[in-house]
């Protein structure tokens, strides 16, 4: 999937598979998914179609503003941990919660919401990621839908 931390290498490979994708390119490998979670918000393609201007930009967390980049790798977080069933138990949690929400993104805007809570939580009490929190909180997730 897309590893590594160094901003700009992670969004060049966003912005390479819209670019192919945009040019008719044949897409391999993790492109494939990058454009199927891009294609999902076309509020985000202005961005993505202008790679000089956004490429090396700053998101304010403060801002009502979302950073496109955090949010589609969030995705791609999701869709990683639903691909290889980690943490174990995610994708029944994300099975549940798509039946009862009726809503495929949704789903997964919950799940995000709960891996954005495990990685605060981590970095608030300076801790290891607990996975339990994660998996708490698609529970919880679950019963409130």
């Amino acid at each position: 999937m897309l590893y590594g931390t160094d901003r700009r290498q992670l969004r060049e490979i966003i912005f390479k598979a819209w670019r192919k994708q945009t040019t008719g390119e044949p897409l391999e490998g993790v492109e494939s998914l990058i454009v199927a979670v891009a294609r999902r918000h076309p509020e985000y393609h202005a961005v993505l179609d202008n790679e000089d201007r956004h490429a090396d930009r700053d998101y304010d967390p403060n801002s009502d503003e979302r950073n496109p980049f955090l949010h589609l790798s969030f995705h791609l977080a999701i869709e990683e941990q639903l691909t290889v069933n980690q943490p174990p138990g995610v994708r029944e949690h994300y099975q549940r919660l798509c039946l009862l929400l009726g809503d495929e993104h949704a789903a997964q805007h919950q799940a995000m919401d709960c891996l954005s809570e495990m990685l605060w939580q981590a970095g608030h009490h300076g801790t290891p990621l607990d996975q339990s929190v994660f998996l708490d909180c698609l529970q919880q997730a679950v019963n409130r839908a």
